[in-house]
């Protein structure tokens, strides 16, 4: 089995290739060998941009089994707690479009995109777990995707008001777009490290958001290494 783990930064998954290096044959910088696995490694950088690029050069080459995207990101729910992991379910691109008085227009309201044009499903760019190889346990979240991170209460008071997200991040809906594009079973997992608020980094919790992450994301490869195993023996 190929798998591809792609995160914005090395910093949010530092753990998950310290796993990689201690119980992995490293076949070049960022690919190894993994209990019959092959893992590869993309540091795709911050934003939509980046991430889109890269994941297109990188598909372009190779085609993996199954596709892992890992990050932090910051929840508009109260009742989740901080350092909570859940699997984005659903994106949507919300600041792509047009700003009309004091309103947001998104692509879909100009008509610039028709509604489930491929590959959206109505408006949002949707992972229905259909084709993931193993049980779904985390909550599942609807996102948002943003190149400005939310920081004003007009802002986020738009972004709730016309998407009702969970998530915000700014890389989930490129990562969404290039996998349903390419037909590759995905997941995007996501660690909740601040409250979309006005902006304070002090409450924010970076550390217990990485660590919990990355335990997750480890488990998650252990478990599709597993599964990999398993399937090819009753073969």
């Amino acid at each position: 089995m190929k798998i591809l783990v792609t995160a914005a930064t090395s910093l949010e998954i530092k753990p998950f290739l310290q796993y990689l290096e201690q119980h992995s044959q490293q076949v070049s910088d960022y690919r190894f060998r993994l209990t019959g696995c092959e893992v590869d490694v993309l540091i795709a950088g911050i934003g939509m941009m980046h991430t889109a690029f890269s994941l297109g050069k990188y598909f372009t080459l190779h085609t993996p089994h199954v596709a892992i995207q890992a990050g932090i990101c910051g929840t508009f729910r109260k009742d989740w707690h901080l350092g909570a992991v859940v699997a984005v379910e659903s994106e949507h691109l919300a600041d792509l479009g047009a700003e009309d008085n004091d309103q947001f227009k998104d692509l879909f309201d100009i008509n610039l995109w028709k509604e489930s044009q491929h590959p959206f499903t109505g408006t949002s760019l949707v992972n229905t777990f259909h084709a993931w190889p193993l049980a779904l346990e985390l909550p599942a979240a609807t996102g948002v995707s943003v190149n400005r991170v939310s920081g004003s209460a007009a802002t986020i008071a738009q972004l709730e008001a016309k998407y009702q997200p969970d998530t915000e991040s700014m890389e989930g809906a490129a990562f969404h777009y290039a996998c349903l594009q390419e037909n590759i079973p995905f997941l995007q997992i996501r660690s909740i490290s601040n409250y979309v608020e006005i902006r304070d980094k002090s409450k924010w919790q970076i550390p217990t958001a990485v660590k919990n992450l990355n335990d997750e994301l480890v488990r998650t490869v252990e478990e599709l290494c597993a599964h990999y195993t398993t399937v090819t023996k009753n073969f």
